[in-house]
């Protein structure tokens, strides 16, 4: 009888959890800049990637911390992990700079794919997981889309 109604409460419990939270809406996350940092040196390069983070809930989002990756091509290129993020306000916007260095086998693998055939756009893939405290989860967030470095000039076929 007692594993019954504990079982019974854990249930009753996850429950209460699930509908306190009925109405949330994922973040959105935008790339608004990414450029090599001024203190990269040597072989391995750091980046330095500007994120800016929509809240569309009416309550603030306290960001712990974060793990990202970027994918070009289905190539893991860039990761990292920052702590101590800004809180996003409810219905409002947060800016950062977060740094990411290279996996520099993804990267060798790109630029073998690159090498091997001509493209003219490539498919990138950025992933976050946002820790946002004890009472969510942790978030995931992704971002894709094609970015172009297409020739310039008219194309003839013969």
């Amino acid at each position: 009888m007692l594993k019954t109604t504990a079982v019974l409460f854990v249930i009753l419990l996850l429950s209460a959890c699930a509908s306190w939270f009925p109405s949330y809406e994922k973040p959105q996350v935008n790339i608004t800049s990414f450029a090599l940092a001024p203190e990269s040196t040597g072989v391995s390069p750091t980046f330095l990637i500007g994120l800016q983070v929509v809240n569309p809930n009416r309550s603030a989002l306290p960001l712990k911390g974060m793990s990202y990756s970027v994918e070009v091509e289905d190539q893991r290129i860039l990761t990292g992990a920052e702590p101590n993020l800004p809180e996003v306000p409810g219905y409002g916007t947060a800016e950062f700079t977060i740094k990411a260095s290279p996996d520099l086998l993804g990267s060798a693998r790109l630029i073998n794919q690159l090498l091997s055939g001509q493209r003219e756009t490539l498919h990138y893939l950025f992933r976050a997981r946002f820790d946002v405290g004890r009472l969510l989860p942790f978030i995931t967030l992704e971002e894709e889309g094609e970015f172009g470095f297409g020739r310039t000039g008219s194309e003839s076929s013969n």
